[in-house]
């Protein structure tokens, strides 16, 4: 406390002098949260609320950034959609062609110029796999495979995306070798084609689903592929069965060919016995050929072979064959590896595996094996026969487009789905930024309302103050 009467120091007045300067430091904060809107302009407002806010600020910098990540994915997803999209209306068209050529009407001039018509469209497909781009980034030439899409705003928060090539040399049917059976009643002969093993079969397909099924020795190969059918939900594995083999057939000697047949599945006859007793190849064509339809059994001669084929991939059983390796009283029936068909044997026919993509077959050594690719690119409609195939061919191109457009449409909603999460957290992010660094205006306003009357009482009271010191200067002499 200062001396009473003493001109020297006015404590009354260094009060005041401090109140104006608290007063003074306090409007001008008051007037920085009115001017900028925020209550926290610097560290020193509030460090502990400047470092939240920085965070959320971080936040939110990174969400915005991911939501244009996430959309220009979009974007591209868009751009590969549209391209396949134009590649599947190509393939349509090749089907068009295939099943026209298919119909065996056409005269050579007329499949050749739809052969023509057929490269030119598979040489489309290829065109547009190659030309299709996003920011001159190749989509569907096989070269767009694990790029990774940041779609959140921290580490780890990303989306992963492969295209598969669509080129017309890369999409069609992917198929193993057919296995073929041939199971040899007959004593101490083994068929080179060997019989259906029972084993447990195991399909592992394109996207890694699997499953299995068990054959046994005796089975038809419309049986073990009705068998695949029934998993191919889970395999995304087809199976196809037919049952075709070539024999030589030798007359006996006094001029006869006898022998009978009798299709066969799940342990039953299909349709009556077949018997043929014949003086000729074409006479043996004839006689099966007039029960083909309640025996499904077809048969064929060329370069004087015999070819039996079943139309559904049933067992073609052999009632009687022959009496001997060597031209008897009925004559004989051989396969094309030197086995003679005798009574029990049983034709069993062909399975062949079939998808869109590459996949694995195991537990039997007749159905495994790898996989080929028939290509789009190699389709021939110049004849009734390679119509037929390229049908097949056009039907896995078309799965396999079609399965990788849904790919990236489901990837599309599931980039769609985060931008809506990204947006709902960015708007909760930016409401809590808010409450941490936003004034509240009316409370700062009557806050300066009030430091204003301060700052003019304190004036007030300052100059209260040297009024006393003057006053002592009248009593100087």
């Amino acid at each position: 406390m200062s001396a009473v009467g003493s001109i020297l120091t006015n404590s009354g007045a260094l009060s005041a002098l401090n109140s104006i300067a608290a007063t003074s430091q306090t409007n001008n904060t008051l007037q920085s949260e009115l001017a900028s809107g925020l209550a926290i302009n610097s560290p020193a407002d509030n460090p502990a609320g400047y470092i939240t806010a920085q965070g959320f600020t971080s936040q939110l910098n990174g969400l915005t950034q991911a939501t244009s990540n996430a959309n220009q994915a979009v974007s591209l997803l868009q751009t590969a959609q549209s391209a396949i999209g134009q590649q599947i209306s190509v393939v349509q068209q090749l089907n068009s062609i295939a099943v026209q050529a298919a119909n065996g009407t056409q005269t050579p001039a007329e499949a050749q110029s739809l052969q023509t018509l057929v490269g030119q469209l598979t040489g489309q497909v290829s065109t547009i796999a190659n030309q299709t781009q996003f920011n001159n980034i190749n989509l569907l030439n096989g070269s767009f495979s694990g790029v990774q899409f940041q779609v959140g705003a921290n580490e780890g928060q990303t989306l992963s995306l492969s295209i598969g090539n669509t080129t017309a040399a890369n999409i069609g049917e992917y198929a193993t070798a057919k296995g073929s059976a041939f199971t040899s009643a007959s004593s101490g002969l083994v068929s080179a084609a060997g019989a259906f093993t029972g084993a447990a079969v195991k399909i592992t397909g394109p996207t890694g689903g699997s499953g299995s099924f068990t054959t046994t020795a005796t089975e038809s190969a419309a049986a073990i592929a009705k068998a695949a059918s029934n998993i191919s939900g889970k395999t995304g594995v087809q199976a196809q069965a037919t049952n075709t083999v070539t024999y030589n057939v030798a007359a006996s000697a006094n001029g006869n060919i006898k022998f009978k047949l009798q299709a066969s599945g799940s342990g039953s006859t299909i349709g009556g016995a077949i018997a043929v007793n014949a003086s000729s190849l074409s006479e043996v064509v004839s006689q099966i050929n007039q029960q083909t339809s309640t025996s499904g059994i077809v048969a064929s001669s060329a370069s004087g072979k015999l070819t039996l084929a079943q139309q559904s991939g049933q067992n073609i059983k052999f009632s009687s064959a022959g009496t001997a390796t060597t031209a008897g009283a009925g004559g004989t029936v051989t396969s094309l590896a030197g086995h003679l068909a005798a009574a029990g044997d049983t034709q069993q026919g062909q399975v062949q595996f079939q998808s869109s993509a590459a996949f694995t077959v195991s537990g039997s050594a007749k159905l495994a094996g790898a996989t080929s690719l028939n290509s789009l690119a190699n389709i021939n409609v110049g004849t009734t026969a390679g119509a037929n195939t390229a049908i097949n061919v056009i039907k896995y191109a078309l799965a396999g487009l079609n399965n990788q457009g849904g790919q990236l449409g489901a990837v599309q909603q599931r980039v769609s789905a985060n931008i809506n999460n990204l947006n709902a957290t960015s708007q909760n992010v930016t409401t809590a930024l808010g409450v941490v660094q936003d004034a509240n205006i009316p409370q700062v306003a009557n806050q300066l309302t009030q430091a204003q009357i301060q700052a003019q009482s304190g004036v007030a009271a300052l100059k209260s103050s040297t009024q006393l010191q003057q006053s002592y200067l009248s009593l100087l002499p």
